[in-house]
């Protein structure tokens, strides 16, 4: 039988078959992919193939191939550093869930993720979270990085889940395609799935007023059919994100503007660090490129983990005098 993985709890897969039905499913013995060092061998998302078996009296399956994936994200635990963990595969897009404050959301988290996700082919929208709650410093905050990221080619939503406002516009966009929900805790991501599909009834709490970080009530990710033609992967909230396995080189590629400018620097594998005429620090001069991004863009080149807490503003102007 071939079916999707709608859930992992790391020993237990429930999995949907083609004919629609759900199955608990597990893996016998060790299951490794070809080249691929990862902490969880099978991720929602994942299209496989299983048997069914008996035990006892209940059928239980057993899954024996993961298909070819089409994409995935995979990011490196902050914790155990030679470990990477894959969050789900087959995804049409990501939205990525920003807050400037409670908790607040830095450049440095939102430029480690579009890196990844553009490295994998897989389009992100950014969604500016919690809108009705911000005061007139804290919007200015989110025009800033609205401008940044707009420029580049990111479209950028600004939505309240609460109020309901632009929910309806994050539903069209999701609509006929597998849509994938991550940010920090607290972000407000089970908050937005449930005004997306309030038949969900996600467990949503408060955050934590001690660090102004959210508590996590996603422990697992899982994917979840909606009415109108979509499927949601809702995922843990995660504090750091690891880049994983991206050559120095090829670094910069995955910076849409770097990339653009590529073309006009001196040497055709300029790191945009200490080389001579290099179009990307001649913009960066010249406020063409922002220094946020280029500043995110050395601390993943130097593999600077100590920032994958993201718990610092690294786009702070008075840094870049």
């Amino acid at each position: 039988m071939i079916g999707i993985v709608y859930k992992s709890t790391g020993s237990w897969y429930q999995v949907k078959s083609d004919d629609g039905q759900f199955h608990s499913c597990r893996i016998k013995g060790k299951f490794r992919i070809k080249n691929i060092k990862s902490t969880n061998p099978i991720a929602v998302g994942d299209k496989v193939v299983f048997d069914l078996e008996k035990n006892g009296d209940e059928e239980v399956g057993v899954i024996k191939t993961i298909l070819d994936r089409d994409n995935f994200i995979v990011r490196k635990s902050v914790n155990l550093s030679k470990q990477t963990h894959i969050i789900a595969s087959n995804i049409d897009q990501v939205f990525l869930l920003i807050t400037i404050n409670n908790p607040p959301t830095f450049a440095t988290f939102i430029d480690r993720f579009l890196v990844s996700a553009r490295a994998y082919r897989i389009e992100t929208v950014l969604v500016f979270n919690k809108i009705d709650s911000y005061a007139l410093e804290e919007r200015a905050e989110i025009m800033y990085l609205k401008d940044i990221y707009e420029a580049i080619g990111y479209r950028c939503e600004e939505v309240s889940a609460t109020q309901n406002k632009n929910v309806a516009t994050i539903k069209q966009i999701m609509t006929g395609k597998t849509s994938m929900f991550i940010g920090h805790s607290g972000v407000g991501k089970s908050t937005l799935v449930n005004a997306i599909e309030p038949s969900l009834d996600l467990k949503t709490k408060e955050i934590s007023d001690q660090h102004s970080q959210g508590k996590h009530t996603t422990t697992f990710a899982e994917m979840f059919d909606l009415s109108f033609d979509a499927r949601i992967i809702d995922t843990p909230g995660i504090k750091g994100f690891g880049v994983v396995d991206i050559d120095k080189y090829e670094l910069g590629d995955y910076f849409p503007e770097f990339f653009a400018l590529k073309r006009d620097c001196k040497f055709n594998n300029c790191l945009h660090t200490k080389e001579p005429n290099c179009a990307v620090k001649e913009a960066l001069e010249e406020e063409r490129v922002s220094w946020s991004r280029y500043k995110s863009y050395l601390q993943i080149l130097s593999g600077d983990e100590e920032t994958a807490h993201f718990r610092t503003d690294i786009w702070n102007e008075e840094d870049n005098e």
